[in-house]
């Protein structure tokens, strides 16, 4: 791991994560290539930024669990050459029900260069504080859909709101939202704005 990278849990304690890239549990349907470990990593002006989420999370009765942090540009090319593979209808259900996976790119669902290559981008939901469950959101991680659209038509009021919880605590510590997924996040004062990384989550 370079200079100005850390993992995220050792520089926020007490922070859950499934880094659900290095499994099966994702949209291509395996560990994508460059995630050798259940680790997330991120800058460490990402993970000042974090902690201070963390810590107002926790003032009202939640805490954070992360899914994504940097991601080495060598998956990100994975995905691209998975979303020019034949439909296989494997993840497509949980992940894509409307849209391809050719059309991902187009949609703006995955990026051939993104923001998390960066190390300064996160992905993550709340969770109940007394319990580690994770609230409803209305859509889980990575549903590349319109429901997943802050402002989406089509969940509850209770999923609303707490996706406006998440929105606001994240705001208020420096990050900006990404209008099309309501779990991705990048820090609006980023130290790597132009740089991305290819070395490996191990």
């Amino acid at each position: 791991m370079i200079d100005d990278f850390v993992y995220v849990d050792e520089a926020v304690p007490g922070i859950r994560w499934d880094a659900r890239y290095a499994t099966g549990d994702n949209f291509t349907g395996a560990p994508v290539e460059g995630y050798r470990a259940n680790r997330i990593i991120g800058t460490k002006a990402l993970c000042v930024a974090l902690d201070q989420a963390h810590e107002k999370a926790a003032s009202i009765g939640f805490g954070l669990l992360l899914w994504d942090g940097y991601r080495p540009q060598r998956a990100v090319d994975a995905f691209l050459r998975w979303s020019r593979l034949p439909e296989d209808d494997r993840t497509k259900a949980r992940h894509h029900p409307n849209l391809d996976r050719s059309e991902l790119f187009e949609h703006g669902y995955v990026a051939a260069r993104s923001g998390h290559t960066r190390g300064s981008a996160i992905d993550l939901t709340l969770v109940r504080l007394a319990t580690g469950e994770p609230v409803p959101m209305g859509g889980d991680h990575d549903l590349m859909d319109a429901v997943s659209h802050h402002g989406a038509a089509g969940i509850t009021e209770a999923e609303a709101r707490n996706r406006q919880y998440l929105r606001s605590i994240m705001w208020s510590c420096g990050f900006d939202a990404y209008d099309r997924e309501w779990w991705h996040y990048t820090l609006r004062d980023e130290p790597h704005p132009d740089t991305y990384y290819d070395f490996p989550v191990a």
